[in-house]
């Protein structure tokens, strides 16, 4: 089988996925817009073929270069796994006459509006929507829905540009800070605790899934520097609290007609137990929670992911064994990295739970907390019981502190 990857380098955790396919027996074509001797060595040696273009965003010239490449090497199968450019991937697909998502069922993982509307007709619980284009259709949104109100890119990811306003003078404060959006959704703030819903898929079945709780919700994080944030993989799916939104997810997938790959979704637990239904993209979650899974299971769900789209299925049970946890720094202060303080306590307590620590090193250039989830670097720890777990991670949180200048 030949596999036409897009992106195979970048972003970095592309490189597992990858060689992953590889692994599965795949002979993997890379398509990037990174030089060859860019892209990571685990990207690079899993390749049979590279192909750089100028740009993954000239969609005519890539599939132009897409045909001519098919013309000459036979390609069964087109994957993507970065959010920009799934888009891109469908259009291939239809092109080549290939399986997998086409543009009008990928379309809603990329269109918030398009999505939800989907959902709703299935009769699912989403938050009040709408989508606004001008500042005046989003103060007419924001009358309908009351506060407080988030206010959210229509194709984002994760919390980039995501806003929340408590009142009608924190709606105009936050205004020109998306002006350089062309459409966005204004949505009912869902007051709740924040999970996700995670799934590898092949055939329409459900092979591998995962539920993540956040400590504290994503846009608390991005509001406020001094939190370290924490993304829980929850040992125990079974757990009577957590059924409401496994069965909401099995229903979007089904209503969103998703049968073969990663997806990567978020749903809300209120105080009454109801829940609500975030977003979802076809496509493994971020910010490096794929290892906080692997080392929940002692597997590689890269490899796993390989095998469900290439064979249809994993080759190995996956056995959830540990809660894991990734807590992610920010530096204090501006400039370079220059100390850490409390971790070599911490280790010294906790050592035989700690999975990986990747810290900035001493002297590297601190990050922009705004601009990326991972901060500064990052703990993993993992423990089989819960409250023990969540103990230790949020020691990690609240006693470990890097320091810039």
């Amino acid at each position: 089988m030949n596999v036409l990857m897009i992106s195979p380098g970048y972003p970095a955790e592309m490189a597992f996925f990858t060689r992953g396919l590889r692994d599965a027996g795949a002979d993997v074509i890379g398509l990037g817009d990174q030089a060859a001797d860019a892209l990571p060595a685990t990207a690079r040696d899993a390749l049979a073929h590279y192909v750089q273009v100028g740009s993954l965003a000239a969609a005519d010239q890539v599939a132009a270069t897409v045909a001519e490449l098919a013309a000459r090497v036979r390609i069964d199968q087109v994957e993507c796994l970065w959010e920009p450019y799934m888009v891109l991937a469908a259009r291939l697909r239809e092109q080549l006459g290939r399986p997998g998502l086409t543009v009008a069922q990928t379309l809603p993982f990329r269109d918030k509006e398009q999505m939800k509307q989907l959902l709703d007709a299935a009769g699912l619980r989403t938050p009040w929507h709408v989508a606004a284009q001008t500042v005046a259709e989003v103060w007419a949104a924001a009358e309908k829905t009351g506060y407080p109100l988030i206010v959210k890119p229509i194709d984002g990811a994760g919390s980039a540009d995501t806003y929340r306003a408590g009142s009608a003078a924190e709606l105009d404060a936050i205004l020109p800070s998306v002006r350089h959006l062309p459409r966005v959704s204004v949505e009912e703030f869902i007051d709740g605790q924040e999970f996700t819903y995670d799934t590898i898929c092949a055939g329409g079945q459900v092979l591998f899934e995962n539920i993540c709780q956040y400590h504290p919700r994503p846009l608390m994080t991005k509001m406020h520097e001094w939190i370290s944030p924490v993304t829980m993989a929850l040992r125990d799916l079974d757990e009577p609290g957590l059924q409401g939104g496994r069965q909401l997810g099995a229903a979007v997938l089904r209503a969103l007609g998703f049968t073969d790959g990663f997806t990567h979704m978020e749903w809300y637990r209120k105080a009454d137990g109801e829940v609500v239904f975030g977003e979802i993209g076809a496509r493994p979650p971020g910010a490096r929670t794929v290892d906080v899974m692997n080392y929940a299971c002692d597997a590689d769900l890269f490899a796993a992911w390989a095998q469900a789209v290439t064979q249809g299925r994993i080759a190995q049970p996956v056995q959830r064994r540990y809660n894991a946890a990734s807590i992610f720094k920010r530096a204090r202060g501006a400039g370079r990295i220059t100390r850490y303080e409390g971790l070599d306590p911490l280790l010294e307590e906790y050592a035989e739970y700690v999975a990986a620590v990747e810290l900035l090193p001493i002297g590297a250039p601190r990050r922009d907390w705004r601009a990326t989830t991972i901060g500064d670097g990052m703990v993993i720890i993992r423990h089989p019981d819960l409250p023990a777990a969540l103990h230790i991670a949020q020691r990690f949180a609240a006693e470990l502190h890097l320091y810039a200048s």
